[in-house]
C-alpha cells in the first residue's frame, strides 16, 4: 500500500473536478506511493458522485467518494482526512490541474529537506477575464516562490501542498470549522505548526494550474479576497492575544491603505491597467485595519453554494 493520499475537496464544479482528477490519474513516478485519491463532495445534494463514478475506472489507484453535506472548506478537509489513514497528505483543489510530475516533485522535496509542510508553484489562469484585467488575475490566482527546492520561513495555502500527518495535522479534525465560510483554516493550521517548531518547504518543480471560474474571475471577487488576506496578520496576532502586534499591523495597514488608495485614484483617472494591482494593495491595507468580527468576507460554505445555485438558475 502507498503512503500518500491526495484529497480533493469539491463543491458543484463537475467539469473542473473532472480535469483535476484526470491530471491526478496521469501522475508519473508515484505508482507505488499513492494509497488513494479522496474526493470530498461538499454539496448537500451529492452532485459530485456522478463525476467520481464516471471516472473511477480510469484511476490507477482507489478513488474514494466522501459526502460531507454541510458546506464549508474546513469541514470538507477534515472529512477527507477522516477517510484515509495515509501518513502523507497531498491537497489539490478542484479548480486546479496538476502537472504530470507534481506529486513526485512534492515527495522528492519533502524527503530532501524534511519539511512538515511542502508547497508548490501555481500558474493562474483566467481565460474569461477582461483583457486589461487578465494579467492581474492570473498573478492573483497564481503562486510564486524560490526557483529551487528549499526550506522557507513562511507557509502558503493548502492548495498544492504535501503535509506530514503526524506533525502538521494533529488530532482528528485539525482544520478549524469556524473558518468554514470565510476561509483561513489553513492559515490558522500553519501558524500553529510554526509555533510548534514545524518546518515549511518549497518544491520548485511541483507545478499546478489554477483555473478561475467565471464568477471568481472578476475584480470585485479578487479585491474581496485581497481584503481577507490583509486581515490575516491582524487576526493571527489577535488570536495569540498579541495586542501590540495587532496595533502594529493596524498602523501598517492604515499607511498602506492611504498611500495606495491615493495612487489608485490617479491610476483610475487615466484608466491604467496597473490600477488593479494598486486596488489590491489598498484592499490588503484596509483588511489589516478592519480585521474584527463582522468584517470577514464569506467565500465558502453556504454563501458559495448560493452563488453557484444562482449562476445555474
Amino acid at each position: 500500500m502507498g503512503d500518500v493520499a491526495v484529497i480533493v475537496p469539491t463543491l458543484r464544479r463537475p467539469e473542473s473536478l473532472g480535469r483535476a482528477l484526470r491530471s491526478l490519474f496521469a501522475q508519473t513516478g508515484v505508482l507505488d506511493r499513492v494509497a488513494e485519491i479522496v474526493v470530498v463532495d461538499n454539496d448537500p445534494s451529492g452532485s459530485a458522485a456522478v463525476t467520481v463514478s464516471a471516472l473511477g475506472k480510469a484511476s490507477p489507484w482507489p478513488l474514494l467518494y466522501v459526502h460531507a453535506p454541510t458546506p464549508g472548506v474546513a469541514t470538507a478537509r477534515n472529512a477527507g482526512l477522516a477517510a484515509t489513514a495515509a501518513p502523507l497528505i497531498a491537497f489539490l483543489d478542484d479548480d486546479e490541474a496538476a502537472s504530470p510530475d507534481w506529486l513526485a516533485a512534492l515527495l522528492r522535496a519533502q524527503a530532501e529537506i524534511g519539511a512538515d509542510a511542502v508547497f508548490g508553484p501555481i500558474a493562474g489562469r483566467a481565460p474569461e477575464a477582461a483583457d486589461w484585467l487578465r494579467p492581474y488575475l492570473e498573478r492573483f490566482f497564481g503562486r510564486e516562490g524560490p526557483d529551487r527546492t528549499m526550506l522557507v520561513d513562511s507557509p502558503w495555502g493548502c492548495g498544492n501542498s504535501l503535509l506530514v500527518r503526524a506533525t502538521a495535522l494533529p488530532g482528528s479534525a485539525p482544520f478549524d470549522t469556524r473558518a468554514d465560510h470565510a476561509g483561513g483554516e489553513d492559515d490558522a493550521l500553519f501558524a500553529a505548526l510554526g509555533q510548534r517548531g514545524g518546518r515549511f518547504g518549497w518544491a520548485a518543480d511541483a507545478w499546478v494550474e489554477e483555473f478561475a471560474p467565471a464568477h471568481r474571475a472578476t475584480l470585485k471577487y479578487a479585491l474581496a479576497r485581497a481584503f481577507a488576506y490583509g486581515q490575516g496578520p491582524s487576526q493571527t496576532a489577535a488570536a495569540a492575544k498579541d495586542w501590540p502586534g495587532v496595533a502594529r499591523w493596524m498602523l501598517i495597514g492604515a499607511a498602506q491603505a492611504t498611500v495606495w488608495g491615493l495612487a489608485s485614484i490617479g491610476l483610475s483617472l487615466i484608466a491604467s491597467p496597473a490600477r488593479a494591482a494598486v486596488y489590491d494593495r489598498t484592499a490588503r491595507g484596509m483588511g489589516k485595519v478592519l480585521w474584527m468580527k463582522g468584517f470577514e468576507p464569506h467565500f465558502y460554505g453556504a454563501r458559495e453554494l448560493a452563488r453557484l445555485e444562482a449562476a445555474e438558475a
